[in-house]
């Protein structure tokens, strides 16, 4: 139950502190004068998106809090412990902050929590029902949600089974598709990762030295240099097949002046310098040929190594990198090997596929006849709660609709089955879906009866309504009220209205009013006594400022009647 709420600079309101109670309480006030702005306040409290306009002009930040009772047996209590919040004894207490700056935070029991963490547990201890709910009444998906929230422990076991279900089949059926687009192109693509792995086997990316590699090839580019430098060499000192070397010439040059030296002794040193120039240029030329023989030249493992650098940056370029290069290279293999091996893998996913499909189908058809079994009672225990609220002639019934592919039905996390609430309002007519029928003030009862169903199923303690009662008048609104009270008895509600008659059924009422202080208005809520409940029910009533004799004793009739109603 909700027992306290506090709103700080949340729109029109400055400072607002409100008790709560059990039972029924209702909140009234002109149009205008802020009951939507504690709607809001409670909204923030149950996790909903923040709007910084909600903050109040000058203001840097707004917050709300709320004190909520938290019995031993509440289930909010486990969720709270998994989280690591303390519990405490009996008392929840919840705080929401938004800021301009857009750092917001929510806090339980003081400690600082998601704001996902912080909406899952406020859920648990209360609901709003706001003047457009009715609209999912409309939608036949949130239709077979609302059915599914009716079921017991066991449904919900069922629902949470077909989802894991569909969740291993889904992967079983990607796998299977994807095995069977790939047998579709297994040629062409067996032949283009082939022609792939080739030049990346040429490259080499995963054992690639870059940087080894160009100083490998700048080496042999330079030792290939060198030696046609000394083959050069060679050449000149020691001539062709026919000679014609400077060697040679030396050696002619040393025998013509031997020759001379016989008749000129003073001859004889220049020869002998002769011969042994000749001896020298013939050492040169040895220790080059020993240097050409020795060198590891290989034109043929130069062409290799630049081949492979022109290989590594074509890589580079398509790749982005070699480490990336390295990681497609294995990919393509592995993806090379599922092609060589593609009939085995389909037979064997197909297998999967058909299996997972099967313990899909047969959860799903439990999953169905339990629904079925719901949609009976719920159907039933709607036509209650339908005659509660003048009613009493409308055929409602939960539409099972069929497949009229012929196919079977593509399995979805939900199960198969497709529902949509159809009605009949009057004796004789044909059941229609609720869209096409039903109107405002049809719809709002319907929704009533509806989270009336829903509040005992959910075992939600406390409930909020905000004008739920758009369309309903005379007669209807009593049985409005009614219905109201009797929800009262085992749930906190919180109700805000325009219906006098539901004011009238109030345990407690207070007034939501605006005033102006200096410059500023702002919004404030005051319990009323029982006077004041007279004044503000004949407000309703007359629509007029000030105590109209007869709009009073309408509102004190309107107490009386709901006093006999809670009496009954």
């Amino acid at each position: 139950m909700l027992k306290a709420m506090s709103i700080q600079n949340v729109a029109l309101i400055e400072q607002l502190n409100i008790d709560f109670h059990r039972g029924l309480n209702v909140l009234t006030g002109e149009t205008g004068a802020g009951k939507s702005i504690v709607v809001d306040a409670v909204n923030l409290i149950l996790g909903a998106r923040a709007e910084k306009s909600l903050i109040r002009h000058g203001s840097d930040k707004a917050c709300v809090e709320a004190a909520f009772d938290l019995p031993e047996d509440h289930p909010a209590r486990e969720r709270m412990i998994r989280e690591e919040i303390d519990p405490g004894d009996q008392e929840v207490i919840l705080y929401r902050e938004i800021s301009m700056t857009g750092k917001n935070a929510c806090r339980m029991n003081g400690v600082l929590v998601s704001l996902s963490v912080f909406r899952e547990i406020a859920e648990l201890l209360m609901n709003i029902h706001g003047q457009n709910d009715h609209l999912f009444l409309m939608h036949p998906e949130q239709q077979l949600g609302f059915l599914d929230r009716m079921g017991d422990q066991e449904h919900q076991k069922l629902l949470a089974a077909v989802s894991d279900d569909y969740d291993r089949f889904i992967v079983a059926h990607r796998q299977y598709a994807k095995l069977i687009r790939m047998e579709k192109t297994r040629d062409a693509r067996t032949a283009d990762i082939e022609q792939r792995l080739k030049r990346l086997g040429q490259a080499d990316p995963a054992r690639a030295d870059e940087k080894e590699l160009r100083d490998q090839v700048a080496a042999q580019k330079k030792l290939e240099k060198n030696a046609s430098l000394l083959r050069n060499a060679h050449d000149m000192l020691l001539g062709d097949e026919d000679g014609g070397g400077c060697l040679d010439q030396v050696k002619s040059a040393g025998r013509l002046l031997q020759t001379a030296a016989e008749d000129s002794a003073d001859l004889q040193g220049l020869a002998d310098r002769c011969t042994a120039a000749a001896y020298e240029l013939e050492d040169i030329t040895f220790q080059i040929s020993r240097l050409l023989d020795d060198q590891d030249l290989s034109p043929a493992t130069l062409a290799e190594m630049e081949e492979r650098l022109a290989a590594l940056g074509e890589i580079r370029q398509r790749y982005g990198s070699l480490e990336a290069a390295a990681e497609a290279e294995e990919q393509l293999r592995q993806e090379l090997e599922i092609l060589e091996t593609l009939d085995e893998r389909i037979k064997s996913a197909g297998a999967e596929h058909k299996k997972r499909l099967a313990e899909y189908r047969k959860t799903a058809e439990k999953l169905s006849r339990s629904r079925h079994q719901i949609a009976e009672r719920f159907e039933i225990q709607l036509k209650g709660e339908l005659t509660d609220l003048g009613m009493a002639n409308t055929r409602f019934q939960v539409c099972f609709l069929l497949n009229e592919t012929g196919k079977p039905q593509m399995p979805t996390a939900l199960g198969n089955d497709q529902i949509e609430f159809q009605m009949s309002a009057n004796p004789g007519e044909p059941l229609k879906p609720l869209v096409q029928i039903a109107s405002g003030g049809e719809l709002s009862r319907i929704m009533l009866a509806v989270k009336a169903l829903e509040s005992s199923a959910s075992g939600i303690d406390s409930m909020v309504f905000d004008e739920i009662d758009t369309g309903i008048s005379g007669l209807m609104a009593q049985a409005v009220a009614k219905k109201m009270i009797v929800i009262s008895r085992h749930h906190q509600v919180i109700c805000v209205t325009h219906l006098p008659q539901l004011a009238a059924a109030a345990d407690y009422q207070y007034l939501v009013y605006k005033q102006t202080a200096g410059s500023r208005t702002r919004t404030d809520v005051r319990e009323l006594d029982p006077n004041g409940r007279v004044q503000e029910i004949a407000r309703i009533v007359s629509g007029a400022e000030g105590l109209d004799q007869k709009a009073s004793e309408y509102a004190c009739s309107l107490l009386d009647s709901a006093r006999k109603m809670k009496e009954e």
